[in-house]
């Protein structure tokens, strides 16, 4: 913990006694000095480690701290009057961020540049990490942390957290695309390029199962024989033991079984023959048109 972060600790731990800590106009300059930090983005309120969340208190107590140690006061914005402890965000042009009339951002959310929030919300402590599109009328929550290219598509709502301050807040990792009006809350954590379609509501304690496609059919009245055909990541040994899954890719397979040992004189050669006969054929015309074609399409569609 560093000595800013501790004095934070401190300040907070001490209650309605933290002005016998340090000086009130020390203390204010302490916690205006790490709320500074968290604009700029030189400090984080929590962060992915190896796959779990690890959140720095001390900045969670630095964001309680200012509005304890801040007064209200009126903040003007062109024709628009606030009431509030905490200024705007401003100089979003030498930050490279793009801000569309009707966003606005609180002093001590880091936006880095690059990111573009149409008429939005983003509040204290938030991290919104580079090329990241905050959509019209999305909001993302204080100390919830936006990686980099992430797109929070219209109304979206990321919740936000601030007590008890060990609490995780809500995390969207790099390249995941959140659909409209999706809900994330309770300091859930969104992977790696997950996609989640319009109306999601995923909070810390939903089920999250991770399934792939699988549909079979019997050839035969006897069942018999019987096709499968399964939609998987293409995924090797190694990147499952590295968690290095480059790219991602799919594949489509199509297996066709003989169930029930050889009727009859038929010979495992013959019965080999039957099988191939049958996959070249239901690969031609059922599962190319009907899965490979339509699964490229969707996909070249999103590239």
């Amino acid at each position: 913990m560093t000595e800013a972060a501790k004095q934070m600790t401190q300040l907070w731990e001490a209650g309605d006694e933290w002005r016998d800590v340090m000086p009130v106009a020390e203390a204010h300059d302490a916690v205006r000095s790490v709320i500074g930090m968290l604009d700029r983005g030189e400090l984080r309120v929590a962060e992915p480690v190896d796959g779990a969340v690890v959140v720095n208190e001390g900045a969670k107590h630095a964001i309680l701290m200012w509005f304890r140690v801040q007064e209200m006061q009126v903040l003007e914005a062109g024709p628009f009057e606030y009431v509030d402890k905490l200024p705007l965000k401003h100089d979003y042009a030498e930050a490279g961020v793009r801000v569309v009339p009707g966003a606005s951002a609180r002093f001590g959310a880091y936006l880095a540049p690059g990111v573009i929030m149409m008429p939005s919300y983003v509040n204290i402590g938030a991290h919104v990490d580079r090329g990241t599109m905050v959509d019209t009328w999305a909001t993302v929550g204080s100390c919830a942390q936006i990686g980099q290219n992430v797109h929070l598509s219209g109304g979206v709502g990321i919740g936000g957290v601030l007590e008890p301050p060990q609490a995780v807040p809500v995390v969207v990792e790099d390249d995941c695309f959140i659909g409209s009006r999706c809900m994330i809350v309770d300091g859930a954590h969104v992977r790696q390029g997950a996609k989640l379609g319009a109306g999601v509501i995923l909070t810390s304690s939903t089920h999250v199962i991770d399934a792939q496609p699988y549909y079979g059919i019997a050839l035969t009245p006897e069942c018999d024989m019987q096709a499968y055909v399964e939609v998987k990541s293409r995924t090797s040994t190694y990147e499952v033991r590295a968690a290095d899954f480059e790219g991602e890719p799919i594949s489509v397979f199509l297996t066709v079984r003989k169930y029930w040992g050889l009727a009859g004189d038929s010979s495992p050669v013959n019965v080999l023959r039957t099988l191939c006969d049958a996959a070249d054929e239901l690969g031609v015309e059922k599962v190319v048109p009907g899965f490979v074609n339509p699964l490229a399409a969707a996909l070249a569609s999103r590239s």
